[in-house]
């Protein structure tokens, strides 16, 4: 299976247990809902309820008042609380939903109205009573029959009953919702959480999963990189079919490309340094028997040759001894790069001293500057400076000579400048002189062979230096070269 494929169902586990959870949220989060408003509700239904108890005690408190004190103000208090009772109880039954609890405001309210009638029928008598003194004797009756023996009681006490009664089932059902609340808040809580840590669960073992499974397998091709660069040509065991996949055979087949490409490279290498042997041994013999020869014929023959004969003598002797350092220098330029000596403390400035001494002519000016001292190839350095140097005196040819070796420390490197006062060299010839067998003097020259300058920037490259030259026809030149402090 590819990884992208794993990654995505991955992530749609991850994102299915997210729904899940919102889901459940959801519906748990409507059961909330839906207990907080039932218990809203039934504030307003005890609410209610508790005022209607007050209006019940007041009109009948009223009604004993005006019987006993005969004053019209009960009256008032009287019917303007006995209107409020069926309005309140016509709204407690818009908000309840029990059968139970809609009988017992029907009850109430059926009891008040027998007890009204009651009220109303002491409350009349004693009204005809005030006004005609003659059915006085109708009201006592009533007020001793009825209202001293307590007629409307039962009345009351079924009201009362049905209050208490509708008031406790009510809290009953609230403590119930309310408990139901609670516990739906704390499921909402508990599976939240539960959710929440599956998620992270998931989430992260799927990330150490994936990070896990794909950082080994990167490990592993970045250990066969590394083994490449190194020169070890394994390969990375991979039996996984996704994207990396592709990478590891990549790779596989570059290190078995590299390791047939090196074969290859040492084999030839070989071969090179086989032909090494041969032109420097081989050919170099019948070189030197052409070179004896002349000079045999020069010695036996020296009062019979005319000066054309010798002229010519001379310059086959010249063509065969720049043959012969052509040779040298081909076998040179090709050893460059399959040899390493030991790195050894080097005083740039004596160095370069010495190679003065040996080859630059008595009579020229030649000086150094700010010249280090550090750890390097001794031999290969010997090798740049000794060719610069050489070049430098063979293209000097002012009266006042001047050669001055300078160097800047750059950080990893050093930039050192080998500069003469000589005839300089035109910028179009300035790539083209690093060149092989490219020489700006004539091919007759025994002393320039056109392979010096090619074999120092092979040098100083093989070290991932840099080489270039800064010059201008007739106004000398300056061959700057970097070389790194350590070597890589």
């Amino acid at each position: 299976m590819k990884l992208s494929t794993q990654i995505l169902l991955g992530f749609l586990l991850i994102i299915s247990i997210d729904l899940v959870d919102s889901y459940t949220n959801y519906q748990l989060t409507r059961e909330v809902k839906t207990n907080t408003a039932f218990l809203t509700k039934s504030e307003s239904i005890i609410r209610y309820s508790s005022a209607l108890n007050v209006n019940i005690l007041s009109f009948q408190n009223a009604f004993r008042g005006y019987l006993l004190t005969n004053d019209k103000s009960f009256l008032d208090l009287y019917y303007s609380r006995l209107k409020q009772v069926p309005l309140l109880i016509n709204e407690e039954k818009k908000m309840i939903s029990s059968v139970a609890q809609a009988r017992k405001l029907d009850s109430i309210l059926f009891f008040n109205k027998l007890w009204s009638h009651y009220a109303d029928e002491l409350i009349d008598a004693k009204r005809k009573a005030t006004i005609q003194p003659e059915l006085k004797r109708r009201y006592d009756y009533l007020f001793e029959t009825q209202f001293k023996k307590q007629v409307a009681k039962p009345y009351k006490d079924e009201i009362v009953n049905n209050l208490n009664s509708f008031d406790q089932t009510e809290y009953k059902i609230r403590n119930k919702r309310r408990e139901a609340l609670a516990n739906s808040i704390k499921r909402t809580e508990t599976i939240s959480m539960l959710f929440s840590v599956l998620t992270i669960i998931i989430g992260l073992g799927s990330a150490i999963f994936f990070v896990t499974k794909i950082s080994r397998r990167i490990a592993a091709m970045v250990k066969l990189a590394e083994n490449i660069s190194s020169g070890d040509f394994t390969k990375v065991h991979d039996t996984k079919n996704d994207e990396l996949s592709n990478l590891s055979i990549s790779l596989n087949t570059m290190s078995e490309k590299l390791s047939n490409n090196i074969h290859q490279l040492e084999k030839q290498n070989k071969e090179l340094n086989q032909f090494s042997y041969v032109v420097s041994h081989d050919l170099k013999a019948p070189i030197r028997g052409i070179y004896n020869l002349i000079q045999w014929i020069e010695e036996d023959l020296q009062h019979e040759i005319s000066e054309g004969m010798r002229e010519y003598l001379n310059l086959i002797s010249g063509r065969i001894q720049r043959m012969e350092n052509l040779i040298e220098g081909l076998l040179n330029y090709a050893r460059i790069g399959q040899y390493h000596t030991m790195s050894e403390e080097v005083d740039v400035d004596t160095l370069v001293r010495e190679i003065a001494e040996a080859i630059v002519p008595a009579g020229t000016n030649f000086f150094t500057k700010d010249l280090p001292r550090f750890y390097t190839e001794k031999l290969l350095l010997e090798q740049v400076f000794s060719n610069l140097i050489a070049n430098a005196v063979k293209y000097t040819t002012a009266l006042n000579k001047k050669i001055e070796i300078s160097c800047i420390d750059k950080g990893a490197f050093f930039q050192f400048a080998v500069s003469d006062n000589g005839i300089g060299i035109e910028e179009q010839y300035h790539e083209k002189i690093f060149d092989i067998f490219q020489t700006l003097r004539e091919k007759d020259d025994k002393e320039s062979t056109g392979i010096g300058l090619a074999i120092v920037k092979k040098i100083i490259e093989e070290k991932n230096g840099t080489i270039k030259v800064r010059s201008f026809k007739n106004k000398g030149s300056s061959f700057i070269f970097t070389w790194p402090k350590v070597l890589l």
